[in-house]
């Protein structure tokens, strides 16, 4: 089963690094969370990456024609003609599609772009900018006992705020510090579609969110993943700083791999 990222998109809330880079290229620790994204999946055995490419593709096209080279130890040989010999090279096992989908082009509409990689079987797609321990075995099995034509991982993030409960003369009877989801489940990506999935896109214009998943869902075509475990965005700067901070303590959730 083949793994689309979204990888095109400007990035604007988190323009103190994306004026530079797209925003799956933004690092945390020394590789880019596209990188976190896509050993999170190859930890379950999905190495079939196509990554639908916009704002600044080319840094994301430049860092994997090279990743090879980055993960291996080199010998250069200026002596014989420039030769460069690659010694214990460490490279994942990924096959990985580039594809350029449009500067403008809106997320639906670069997943309609890729169809033609991704052929007549189910697929998994997530966000470029997304961190979580998901299970993403249980989720295709979730998946596959349904029989629908989507799945979409749900979860509840942290609040952003504390919670008082006030008595009648505003007396605090109870402080609650950052309630998990504040009650309510979002969608966090990490999908799972079937083929069919692609006459619900009607072009450049469509919005994944918008017309694709209203309409499945209107149909009782759409299925939700609980996940109940550690999911965390990367929208602004204080959220990169955030997931930086658990992955240099040595501890970061996502990290499922060895």
């Amino acid at each position: 089963m083949k793994v689309v990222i979204l990888a095109g998109g400007y990035g604007t809330r988190i323009s103190e690094e994306s004026h530079l880079k797209p925003k799956p290229m933004i690092e945390i620790g020394e590789y880019p969370i596209l990188w976190h994204i896509m050993k999170i999946y190859s930890s379950y055995g999905f190495n079939d990456f196509i990554i639908c490419l916009g704002y600044k593709g080319y840094k994301i096209k430049d860092y994997f024609l090279n990743y090879y080279l980055y993960k291996s130890d080199v010998t250069l040989d200026f002596t014989h003609g420039n030769q460069s010999i690659m010694h214990n090279q460490k490279a994942e096992p990924w096959k990985i599609t580039l594809a350029e989908t449009g500067l403008e082009t809106m997320t639906a509409g670069r997943i309609k772009q890729i169809q033609k990689y991704v052929g007549n079987e189910p697929f998994l797609l997530t966000y470029g900018d997304g961190l979580g321990d998901i299970n993403i075995k249980e989720l295709v099995e979730f998946h596959e006992s349904h029989g629908k034509i989507a799945t979409l991982t749900t979860v509840q993030p942290a609040g952003r705020f504390g919670s008082l409960e006030l008595s009648n003369n505003n007396e605090v009877m109870a402080f609650k510090e950052k309630v998990k989801g504040d009650g309510g489940w979002i969608n966090g990506g990490f999908f799972v579609f079937q083929p069919e999935f692609f006459d619900f896109i009607d072009g450049e214009t469509t919005v994944l969110e918008k017309e694709p998943l209203e309409k499945l869902a209107g149909l009782g075509q759409l299925m939700a993943y609980k996940h109940d475990g550690f999911w965390h965005p990367m929208d602004t700067l204080r959220d990169k700083n955030y997931l930086e901070q658990y992955w240099k303590s040595g501890k970061a959730p996502w990290k499922i791999w060895s």
